[in-house]
């Protein structure tokens, strides 16, 4: 199995002090090796001013990495560049956009067996040439997917949720949720759970637009007329999906307990019981790419950056559950 890439997300940010504070606890939790895509001066005086103990080591090639990681951080040739933490500009820009280029280019390659991307600023990569939304879609498309089949799953200890629709309005949520959607991205979920989280049935729970599940057309009609049909369609494609439920409720404790992931009709239904639940552990995975992604749940930080305050849980997360995930499809490959 070949190492992890990580990139580095922008510098001015919280990335290169976390991926020297997993480095340090890699052996606590168990991670897989990894190495940095560039960085290498930014990465050392990230870890001077977390005060803690990172012997780096530059590498030429990424199997490289698993000689020297137990050692040292293994750092590919890259983008570098000064270290100024909270201050961010277009060209920690630009070395954010090279890093997850350089990350994304390796694992398409086959070079690395999975991408963990560190946190960026879209507005500044917007300012340097950066075309897409997001990471998710620009790692969508150097893996030839199209951008509304890369599916966004928020995963932490306590549970893992999908938006069906992401970064729109909540005004257009309703003229976007429609059957074949939620079918399209319910079988992406589903192959997804089998394929890197060894989930052989895969229990789905779909949540409603409206409150109270809509109580039969009073609340609105998009559970009756969408929802409800497509899990229908589901349900008889041998998928175990049920729903659909009432948002409220669908989060509680009991609940949690009957589902491996639900699937949430935008963005904050998703993101908001994650954050609440798994805030310092919580991970972002493209799901239906050819490759392994994941990204800590969380943005820049640039307001605490370089102060040693920020909370390494999520990257450590986003490590691990990448490393899982490229074991159990390297296992697949094998039988």
């Amino acid at each position: 199995m070949k190492p992890l890439a990580l990139s580095l997300g922008d510098p001015a940010g919280i990335g290169p002090e976390l991926i020297c504070a997993a480095w340090a606890a890699r052996d606590v939790h168990g991670l897989f090796p990894f190495f940095a895509t560039g960085g290498r001066k930014l990465l050392e005086k990230a870890a001077e001013a977390r005060q803690i103990d990172v012997p780096i080591q530059a590498i030429a090639t990424p199997a490289e990495a698993m000689e020297c990681f137990h050692h040292a951080l293994p750092v590919l040739a890259g983008p570098d560049g000064d270290y100024r933490p909270g201050s961010p500009d277009p060209e920690s820009a630009k070395i954010a956009l090279l890093s997850l280029e350089q990350a994304t280019a390796l694992a398409v390659a086959g070079d690395a067996s999975a991408i963990v991307t560190g946190p960026i600023a879209k507005s500044l990569l917007a300012e340097v040439g950066f075309a897409f939304p997001g990471q998710t879609e620009f790692v969508a498309n150097a893996c030839g997917i199209a951008a509304q089949d890369a599916v966004m799953l928020l995963a932490g200890p306590q549970l893992r949720t999908v938006p069906l629709t992401v970064h729109c309005a909540l005004s257009e949520v309703p003229g976007l949720i429609t059957q074949e959607l939620i079918c399209r991205r319910t079988r992406i979920v589903h192959a997804a759970m089998r394929q890197d989280f060894g989930l052989s049935t895969p229990r789905i729970a779909m949540a409603a637009l409206n409150p109270h599940a809509g109580e039969n057309g009073r609340m609105g009609l998009e559970e009756q007329h969408i929802i409800s049909p497509a899990i229908a369609t589901l349900r008889a494609e041998g998928i175990d999906v049920t729903g659909p439920h009432p948002a409220d409720s669908l989060f509680a404790p009991h609940a949690r307990d009957s589902y491996d992931v639900a699937i949430a009709m935008y963005h904050d239904q998703a993101l908001v019981p994650v954050k609440a639940l798994d805030f310092d552990a919580g991970v972002n995975m493209t799901l239906g790419l050819p490759i392994i992604r994941t990204s800590p749940d969380h943005g820049t930080a640039f307001g605490i950056a370089g102060r040693g305050q920020a909370h390494a849980g999520a990257t450590i997360a986003a490590i691990k559950l990448a490393g899982e995930a490229a074991a159990r499809r390297a296992q697949a490959a094998t039988t």
